[in-house]
C-alpha cells in the first residue's frame, strides 16, 4: 500500500504572529509574508486564501535601477534582521511613505543635485502634519541609503547630513519628587513597582516589562536592551531592593497587571495613563523617567560613564541628554555650584591669589 502524499504548504511564504491580550489570552495574527499585509484571522477560510492570493499578486518583483530595489534589499539584509522586532515595525512603517513617494526614482538620478532638494521638498511635506515622524521617515532614508552607499549600490547618499526640523525639548519634562509623591499616593499597587524600577534602573518601558525574576539576584539586575542589544547589570539601591523583595513573584517576569499576568504594552500604557491622570500627574509620561533617571544620577554627582554603564547609553548620549535637555535649567544644579563656590572662597587654602 503507497503512503499518502504529502501536502505542501498551500500559503508559502506565510508569517504569524501571537500576541497576548489584554485579558490574558493569546492571538494568532497572519500576514502574507515577514512584513507584508495582514490577513483574516480564520487560517484556511475561503477568505483566508483570497486575500492571501490577492497580497501575492499585488506584490512586485523588484526591479532594477530604482529605490524600491534598495528598500527590499535592505530589509532582507542582516542590518534590518538582526534590529529589534519594534523597531524593524517602526522602519517598515516609514519605508512605506518612501516607497509610496519614490519608490520608482531611478538609483542613476541620486547624484543629480536637485535631488536632495526633491527630497527634502517632501520631507517639508511630511511635516505638515508631523515634523516628528517626518524626521524619522528621513533619518530611516538616510540609513537606508547609507547601508547602499557602504556596498556600491548607489554613488551617493542625498539624505546625509539632512538636520532636523522637530525641535523638542525634555528640559522641564521630569518627574518631580512631588510627581512621584502623588503618583505613589493615588495609583494602584502594582503600578508602583513600575515607576521604582524606572527611576533606580534608568531603563525602557519594553525592557522592564519584559525582565524576568531570574534577572535579579537580590543585588543587580542584568538585562540585555531590546533596542541596540546592549547588556547591563544595575546594581540595585535600597529603596528598589525593599519593593522588589516584597513583591510576591506571580509570574516569571517582575511586572504584572492586577491580575498576576504579564502586561501587554498598550494595556500598560493605557492603565498608567489612567493612573497619572487620576493622580493629577501632567506633562510627563512614562518615557521621561528614564531622563529623570538620568538627572537625578547627575546630580548625586555621578560621573557621565557611571551614568551610562546603569542606563545602557552611550557617554555621548548622555552629555546630549544632561547639556541639551535637562540639566541646563535645573535649579538643583545652580545651588550646587553656588554651594561649591561658597566652599572653595571660605577656605583658606584656596583663598585665590593676589597680584
Amino acid at each position: 500500500m503507497r503512503g499518502r502524499k504529502k501536502r505542501g504548504n498551500p500559503f508559502p511564504g506565510i508569517n504569524s504572529r501571537e500576541k497576548r491580550l489584554a485579558d490574558g489570552t493569546v492571538k494568532k495574527y497572519y500576514y502574507a509574508w515577514k512584513g507584508g499585509p495582514r490577513l483574516p484571522d480564520d487560517y484556511g477560510s475561503p477568505e483566508f486564501a483570497a486575500a492571501y492570493l490577492a497580497a501575492i499578486s499585488r506584490k512586485r518583483t523588484p526591479p532594477e535601477g530604482v529605490i524600491f530595489s534598495l528598500l527590499q534589499g535592505y530589509q532582507a539584509s542582516a542590518t534590518f534582521t538582526g534590529k529589534a522586532s519594534s523597531t524593524r515595525k517602526d522602519y517598515v512603517r516609514h519605508i512605506k511613505l518612501i516607497e509610496a513617494e519614490f519608490g520608482d526614482f531611478p538609483l542613476s538620478a541620486l547624484t543629480d543635485r536637485r535631488t536632495r532638494g526633491e527630497f527634502m521638498a517632501w520631507r517639508d511635506r511630511l511635516a505638515a502634519s508631523s515634523p516628528r515622524q517626518a524626521d524619522y521617515t528621513w533619518q530611516v532614508f538616510a540609513l537606508i541609503l547609507a547601508w547602499a552607499l557602504d556596498r556600491g549600490l548607489v554613488a551617493v547618499n542625498p539624505c546625509e547630513r539632512g538636520g532636523r526640523l522637530y525641535r523638542a525639548t525634555r528640559s522641564e519634562k521630569i518627574w518631580t519628587p512631588d510627581d512621584e509623591a502623588a503618583f505613589l499616593a493615588a495609583a494602584p499597587q502594582h503600578l508602583h513597582l513600575p515607576l521604582i524600577m524606572a527611576l533606580w534602573t534608568g531603563q525602557r518601558q519594553g525592557d522592564l516589562l519584559r525582565l524576568p525574576w531570574s534577572a535579579y539576584d537580590g543585588a543587580r539586575i542584568r538585562l540585555k536592551q531590546g533596542k541596540g542589544g546592549v547588556r547591563v547589570v544595575i546594581p540595585v539601591g535600597r529603596p528598589l531592593k525593599a519593593a522588589l523583595d516584597a513583591t510576591e513573584r506571580r509570574s516569571p517576569v517582575v511586572l504584572v497587571n492586577s491580575e498576576g499576568k504579564p502586561w501587554t504594552a498598550d494595556g500598560f500604557r493605557s492603565s498608567w495613563r489612567k493612573a497619572c491622570a487620576k493622580a493629577g500627574v501632567t506633562g510627563v509620561t512614562f518615557h521621561d523617567l528614564r531622563g529623570t533617571a538620568v538627572t537625578r544620577l547627575a546630580l548625586a554627582g555621578c560621573t557621565e560613564s557611571e551614568i551610562a554603564t546603569i542606563t545602557g547609553h552611550t557617554t555621548r548620549d548622555v552629555r546630549s541628554i544632561l547639556d541639551a535637555h535637562y540639566l541646563h535649567r535645573d535649579p538643583a544644579l545652580a545651588e550646587s555650584a553656588i554651594r561649591k563656590l561658597e566652599t572653595r572662597t571660605q577656605s583658606p587654602d584656596r583663598t585665590p591669589d593676589r597680584a
